[in-house]
């Protein structure tokens, strides 16, 4: 399977998320921003500087919704935190229902050079509005990528410190019930769902992308010219057009944290917009 980079140059690039434009919105954890590729090849800043950006999310009234030491939506340089709280350091990754909340998960240890014995876990919540946020369940050692199924279902959440992804069945009311998670080896990063069901994993440290089907098994696995495949995501008009992230670069190192994009024969689930 072909794969081409578009991009490269970056420290640990996180939070894919295309739009229809075919533009690619990405952020630098380590060296900060938040930055924007377009089709013609020329990259842009939107938020400037701004470290911990784990997840992204476009909202339906322009801007982009973001993570880091809080939640919050930036449009046209200001920005209204949507959820931040004194007692989580940071939120990581994060994602959008049919309805347009987010959902997030908390980051309560230092994500780089701490055993999972001693990280402190975090939860997942599921946020409403302005300050409105309900904790959907516990326990996520290193929280990380986040989708649902097509049916909206199941949630998908990765916890690359423990290995698997977690999946449970949310419910209206709050706490979610948790399902049989799927085993994952290579550390579990970023994931995309695609409109069969199929589970994407980033493989961190492992250098590769691997699908899952709805049941949890493993179904394929497409190799990347990086050891530190971070996240992924699906655009194109099509939305075959597979985009996966990196924190390094294999064939070159000097190039470090690069854009790849491959094609796959299954069109992805199109990202709903934030609407909080």
């Amino acid at each position: 399977m072909k794969i081409e980079t578009l991009a490269f140059g970056f420290g640990l690039i996180e939070g894919p998320r295309a739009d229809q434009a075919g533009n690619l919105y990405f952020s630098d954890v380590t060296n900060g921003g938040v930055f924007r590729r377009r089709p013609t090849d020329e990259i842009e800043t939107i938020v400037p500087k701004r470290r911990g950006v784990g997840g992204i999310a476009l909202h339906a009234e322009g801007g982009i919704v973001i993570s880091g030491k809080n939640i919050c939506h930036v449009k046209d340089g200001a920005t209204r935190v949507l959820f931040a709280r004194a007692d989580i350091p940071g939120f990581n990754d994060l994602y959008t229902d049919a309805q347009g909340r987010v959902y997030t998960g908390s980051m309560l240890s230092n994500p780089f050079g701490l055993e999972d014995k001693t990280r402190v876990p975090g939860d997942c919540f599921r946020i409403d509005g302005e300050g409105r946020v309900t904790v959907l369940y516990g326990g996520v050692s290193l929280t990380n990528g986040i989708g649902f199924s097509p049916d909206g279902k199941r949630i998908y959440h990765c916890d690359t410190a423990r290995g698997p992804v977690l999946v449970h069945e949310p419910a209206a009311a709050g706490r979610a019930t948790p399902l049989t998670p799927i085993r994952v080896e290579g550390g579990p990063d970023g994931l995309a769902i695609d409109a069969e069901g199929g589970v994407w994993v980033a493989l961190y440290q492992a250098g590769a992308v691997a699908r899952f089907k709805p049941d949890g098994s493993p179904d394929r696995r497409i190799e990347v010219p990086a050891r530190a495949v971070t996240s992924l995501c699906f655009g194109g008009a099509d939305l075959r057009d597979l985009y996966v992230v990196s924190a390094d670069n294999t064939d070159d190192p000097a190039r470090k944290g690069s854009i790849f994009r491959t094609r796959s024969d299954v069109a992805g689930l199109p990202a709903p917009f934030a609407r909080i």
